[in-house]
Order: structure tokens, then sequence, then C-alpha cells
């Protein structure tokens, strides 16, 4: 059922996820396309997300935002904010109290560890994304490995010192019961600058077919493979915290409801981190998040496993 709705402002609007939003188009909402998309959200009762870019819309377009509850997702000066770069890193005046979003390269995450350490000290929320998830290999699991495992002691310090922290790549698993992934096209839609609906920004900033607009209402050819339920795979893997991306899904593996190798395998390294924080937490208290369970895998790609399980 749908929930939430991602509204671009324009065609810089800062990506947050996967995807890039580099483009050469130049267009910006229209007052009367947000008119039509704000009156739309509050008859179909969705949480409204507004994605800005670095370019400050016009008093008109502020005024229309106000007239409903929102998110901000900007570079800056955001409910949540987006850090593009490391570079951007080092200029960020991090508070407490908002959420951050920092995009990266898989290597260059791995580069700047201690410089993470440093950030978690100071956000209560920190959502990584790794920009380039097609490019991780199975020779890259080891280090992966090390990595999550080398931030562990970082978290439990910030717990012990009354700091809940939360990072995506390893808190999230840790309150989850059920899949919390992505859902666009089944709980989100996204409405672009052109007054036309995408599954998500991905696909229209990579010039996908839209799913309709804001004058005709959706038109989501089946649309019943966002949905979890036909994700025979996902449906019964317990990597709660995966965001089992539609884009990359279709990007890698050219269909929206199959995940590729990488995002298994990433999603399942992060699983066992996850394992090993809460079992460092328990040492501490003993009925530690007692609800949560994460056994011991001897797999890390759900395919693997099912292949080794049909060839016996």
């Amino acid at each position: 059922m749908l929930k939430y709705l991602i509204v671009l402002l324009d065609d810089n609007a800062v990506s947050y996820c996967h995807y890039s939003s580099k483009t050469e188009r130049e267009v910006s909402i229209s007052p009367d396309v947000l008119k039509k998309t704000i009156f739309w959200a509050m008859r179909e009762n969705l949480s409204v997300q507004f994605v800005y870019s670095d370019v400050d819309v016009s008093d008109e377009i502020a005024s229309l935002i106000d007239t409903i509850d929102h998110t901000d997702i900007g570079p800056s000066d955001a409910d949540i904010i987006v850090v593009d770069d490391w570079n951007d890193v080092s200029t960020m005046n991090f508070v407490k109290g908002r959420s951050y979003v920092l995009r990266s390269g898989f290597k260059d995450l791995l580069t700047n560890g201690e410089f993470l350490k440093f950030i978690l000290s100071l956000v209560d929320r920190l959502n990584i994304v790794i920009k380039d998830v097609e490019n991780f290999s199975d020779s890259d699991i080891e280090e992966y490995k090390s990595f999550l495992d080398s931030l562990i002691p970082t978290i439990v310090g910030e717990y012990r010192c009354g700091h809940q922290v939360q990072l995506n790549l390893l808190t999230d698993r840790l309150m989850l019961t059920e899949m919390n992934n992505c859902n666009a096209g089944y709980e989100s839609i996204t409405l672009a600058p052109n007054g036309e609906f995408y599954i998500c920004p991905a696909f229209y900033f990579n010039n996908q077919k839209s799913v309709g607009d804001i004058d005709r209402g959706l038109e989501i050819k089946n649309s019943q493979l966002y949905k979890l339920d036909h994700a025979p795979i996902c449906r019964i893997c317990d990597a709660f915290q995966c965001k089992r991306c539609v884009w990359l899904n279709k990007k890698m593996c050219r269909e929206v409801n199959t995940p590729s190798h990488q995002q298994c395998v990433m999603a399942h390294v992060e699983r066992c981190a996850s394992k090993k924080l809460l079992d460092e937490f328990r040492k501490i208290d003993s009925t530690f998040m007692s609800e949560i369970d994460i056994p011991e895998l001897k797999y890390l790609d759900p395919f693997d496993n099912i292949i080794k399980q049909n060839n016996k």
C-alpha cells in the first residue's frame, strides 16, 4: 500500500541513494504542478518528502511546501542532510537530532574508517549509501567484514556513554523483526519536476518510462512485482536491513524483484556484523533486545544456499 510520496523539486535534486542525479536538464517543478501534487498527497493520505538541490526554491514554492506536513531532504539545512563527498564531510557541522546520509564509493568508505568513527560520535543517525555496489566482488568480502567489525567497539562505546547512535549498516538489523526494504513502487512513488510519476528518483534520472502523471494518476504495470511477496528469495530472507533496491535489481538483473549477487552478499556481511554487535551488547546486558534473534548462517548469498540444497 502506498505510504510515501517523494517530490523532486528540480533536476538537480540531491541523490540520497545508489543512483547519480547528474543531468543536463534544468527543469524545476512549477507552482501549478506542486499544488496538484500536494492535493493528491493529501487525498491519498501520503507522507511527503521534498528533495532539494543546492539552489534555493522560490518564495512561491516555499509557501506551497509549507501547506503540508513533510520531510525535507537536501544538501544542507534539511531534516535529512545528504553528504556526497568525503571532502564535504570534513567541512560539515554535524549536529545531533538530525539524520545524515553519506554517499560513498566502496573503497573510499574503507579508507575513511577512522573518520567515520569520529562522525558516529557527533550524530544520532547516519545512513551510508555505497554508490558503486555493482563493482563489489567476492574478493572484497573479507575487507568489508573487517571494516564493519572495526566499527563495533565505537558503537558500543557510544552506547556506554548514553549516546544511542544508529548506523544503518550495523544497528538497523538489531531493531527489525521483518523486512524493511526501500519498497519503491509499492510503498513509495516519486513525482518528478515534469509532473510525471516514476518508481523512484533513479528511474527518472536514468530516463526510464514514467508510470503516470499528476493529472492522469498512477499507472504501474505489473505492480505486484514491486511487492515483497513476489520476490521468492527475499521474502524468506532475514537480512531485514537490506534495501533491496529495485533500481539496482533492474540495472543489474533486469528484474525489479530480483536482487544481484552483490546486494545479497553485502547485506549478509552486514547481517553477520550486526550479530557480532548484538553479542557485544549482551556481554554488557544479557537481556539486551531479548526479542531479537540473529541466527548463524553458513552462506552469504541465499541463491548459493538454494543451489546447494537442490544439488543434494
